[in-house]
């Protein structure tokens, strides 16, 4: 890890106010950049312009392989260049697919959006919580506020995505499914303005300067290594699988249970603020204590077992939200040993290849997914939700029992 001291003797409150000033205005951006109108009803959207279960899974693998492709590269480009300035070309491709995806007629053309939404995750990739973890490094010499700082942002994320489902769902209902997507485009065009004037690191600076292509093998090395850091960020990646399918899926067993069109907008709200207050439960859950890393990796299980098993709405929805939770949960410890691990140098990079990883993965079971839900229900394609979410709780337990936490 590298960590400079902090600016002269500040106490402990100046320091907070000091990483709070700096960081509110990548918080600004991120709410921003999140009021997407069109997350609640996309599936409704895609299905009044001509997909069915597998092609929704097909599209998903669309996007899913464009982020692997560039996820890594972006990373050592934010890395070297800026974490900023990648993040407000991200901005930009969120805003042109949500433009043409309000555009589309059939699949084809959103097709075209789904790209562009591939293009933005991989721009957007690593950077943020790069950002956080080499701000307090700077501001206080030490990472082990991370978990907290992150964490608050990511409570910033989930209230503009809590919100723009409940707008949506407003806006849907009173104009049209299409038009949340022309609604989306101002709002996410200007969180550039939030991202221009947040005040980056400059540790990822301080290293000697090297190649592109010996940066990129450092980073490549950085991931594979080490057999803990392996674990890390396989960790990272299962958690990453498992929120994907229930972002991307999880409105089909409403589908199934022939839920009102008046339900997705509240569920989708519930379901996003698991991102935030998932985090925030991660800086306050001892992961030292060995029965509170198996109670954590067994919630899920269980949680994924009722998805595939019972067919009341109201336990799918709880059960979906408990899967979600302990996901983004799980995912910010993961996120934590990660930059604990690394140099300021590769941080961006090596963050953007545990998500490759989960992209890379999501890829098969995007489509997999996609087709045993047409050809046997959802509730069977549950089944692999549970075996990802058993995958998780042995994983971390393993972490746990080898103290690399």
């Amino acid at each position: 890890m590298t960590a400079t001291m902090p600016d002269g003797a500040r106490t402990r409150p100046e320091q907070t106010a000091a990483i709070a000033r700096r960081l509110r205005p990548l918080g600004v951006g991120i709410g921003l950049q999140n009021l997407l109108f069109w997350l609640p009803v996309e599936k409704l959207f895609m299905t009044d312009i001509g997909f069915d279960a597998a092609a929704i899974g097909l599209i998903a693998a669309v996007y899913a392989v464009v982020v692997p492709l560039l996820e890594v590269p972006f990373g050592v480009l934010a890395d070297r260049w800026s974490r900023t300035g990648i993040m407000m070309l991200g901005t930009i491709a969120l805003a042109a697919s949500s433009l043409i995806g309000g555009l589309s007629n059939d699949p084809a053309m959103y097709a075209v959006a789904a790209v562009l939404l591939g293009v933005h995750f991989a721009l957007d990739s690593g950077t943020a919580d790069s950002i956080v973890y080499d701000t307090l490094i700077e501001e206080t010499g030490s990472g082990e506020e991370y978990e907290a700082w992150i964490g608050k942002l990511h409570l910033v994320e989930a209230v503009s995505l809590v919100v723009s489902a409940v707008l949506g769902g407003i806006l849907a209902a009173a104009f049209s499914p299409r038009f949340t997507y022309f609604a989306t485009v101002p709002l996410v065009a200007a969180s550039v303005f939030g991202f221009l004037r947040c005040r980056e690191p400059r540790l990822h600076r301080a290293a000697e300067r090297v190649s592109y292509r010996r940066q990129a093998v450092s980073t490549v090395r950085a991931l594979v290594d080490l057999p803990a850091m392996r674990r890390v960020i396989l960790l990272a990646a299962l958690t990453a699988v498992a929120a994907q399918v229930l972002f991307e899926f999880g409105p089909l067993w409403l589908v199934a249970a022939h839920a009102p069109s008046s339900l997705y907008g509240p569920y989708w709200a519930a379901l996003v603020s698991t991102i935030g207050v998932g985090a925030w439960l991660a800086s306050r859950v001892d992961f030292s204590s060995a029965w509170v890393v198996t109670a954590v990796g067994a919630t899920p299980v269980l949680a994924a077992t009722l998805l595939v098993a019972v067919s009341s709405l109201p336990v799918l929805i709880a059960m979906q939200i408990v899967v979600a939770l302990v996901a983004a949960l799980v995912g910010v410890r993961a996120s934590f040993l990660m930059h604990e691990a690394v140099q300021a140098n590769i941080r961006a990079g090596v963050s953007s290849g545990a998500s490759t990883l989960g992209w890379l993965a999501f890829v098969p079971m995007s489509l997999l997914f996609g087709w045993l839900s047409r050809a046997q229900g959802v509730h069977t394609a549950g089944w692999l939700l549970v075996a990802i979410v058993a995958a998780l709780a042995v994983l971390l337990r393993s972490l746990q029992t080898d103290n690399v936490s």
